[in-house]
């Protein structure tokens, strides 16, 4: 991934494009639980920055249940900033300089739409770029890449000479502040996602949290084993992998890590089972990055997150009795097949 990265920053250095910095990544891959090998997609974010000349507004938009956003992009003066090597003219001021950004590519011409980042269109035009590069590169000699259908993320597939295939995706995303969330090109909940609006994230949170667990725990803990085991066997169930991640970090906040030993797996799949049993019947499941002071120092949340009344992710289950003893069934099921897989040793 770093190959693209540093060829875009080579071609669009000191253009009116998007700044790409270091992808970061995230998801079960590399945090280190993904229920199955075979099939895992490595998920990267890749924080977007504005080019020189321009500034990232983030407006908030409807909460879907979590927020959303909008980023305006706005040219700013440059005439008083320091100005990169052999630039001393601003794009707002200076006629020539106006000239050659109408007559190549900008932000704001092509990737926006009425001044809002477009997740379609950059999503759009980096595949475009992805695709044509890879042709350049000497990796192309010995591997395929082939670009897989999506409009509001990066997916390819990259398949080795004997015949290994890595699923990748990137999702663009722009920092919150100085903070660990960002907004992103990720689907949101609704049943449509306006192309101009960018859901919070806290992947890079969660990434972050899953870090300093792994530093802190001894080597041969089990708390991933026992989250991996618990979300294969959500596979085709109506339980979110989300649900069962949440439950996990409240989990490890809550009880000491030097407990976490591999011969206690089963008490420890049971305490997680019975935290999400206990979490149905109060019909309420606190969203780990929202009004928690349990959230490790080390993570920084925007002000707003810290300070906020808890978000209970079970909120449609105190609004349908039907949804409420559907999923009670459903963890039954859950409870069963967790049991029935760790006897069987796998």
């Amino acid at each position: 991934m770093e190959i693209f990265i540093h060829l875009y920053q080579y071609i669009f250095s000191n253009t009116c494009f998007p700044v790409l910095e270091k992808a970061i990544e995230v998801g079960s891959a590399f945090e280190g639980w993904s229920p199955r090998k075979e099939d895992v997609t490595y998920r990267l974010i890749l924080p977007l920055k504005p080019p020189r000349g321009h500034i990232f507004h983030l407006e908030p938009g409807p909460v879907w249940p979590m927020r959303n956003f909008r980023i305006r992009v706005e040219s700013v003066c440059t005439c008083e900033m320091e100005q990169p090597a052999g630039e001393t003219r601003c794009f707002l001021h200076d006629p020539e300089q106006e000239h050659g950004r109408n007559a190549c590519f900008s932000i704001l011409d092509d990737l926006c739409t009425a001044s809002y980042l477009d997740v379609q269109k950059t999503a759009r035009y980096f595949q475009m770029f992805v695709r044509r590069s890879w042709r350049a590169l000497p990796l192309s000699a010995i591997r395929r890449l082939t670009v897989l259908p999506s409009d509001r993320s990066c997916k390819f597939c990259v398949t080795q000479r004997w015949g290994k295939r890595i699923f990748i995706e990137l999702l663009f995303g722009v920092q919150e502040g100085d903070s660990d969330i960002f907004v992103s090109s990720q689907y949101t909940e609704a049943a449509y996602t306006p192309s101009t609006m960018w859901p919070e994230t806290y992947a890079v949170a969660e990434m972050k949290f899953f870090s300093y667990i792994a530093r802190k725990a001894h080597p041969d803990t089990c708390y991933l084993r026992c989250l991996q085991l618990c979300v294969r066997c959500l596979l085709g169930r109506d339980f979110s992998t989300y649900t069962l991640k949440t439950v996990m970090m409240h989990v490890l906040t809550a009880m000491p890590l030097s407990t976490w030993h591999r011969r206690y797996s089963w008490e420890w799949l049971n305490d997680i089972l019975h935290y999400l049993q206990r979490c149905l019947h109060e019909k309420r499941l606190n969203h780990f990055f929202i009004g928690n002071e349990n959230v490790p120092e080390e993570i920084i949340l925007p002000l707003e997150l810290r300070v906020a009344e808890p978000f209970n992710l079970f909120q449609h289950l105190t609004q349908n009795p039907y949804a409420s003893e559907h999923a009670k069934l459903e963890f039954e099921e859950l409870r069963s097949r967790v049991h029935r897989m760790l006897l069987d040793g796998r």
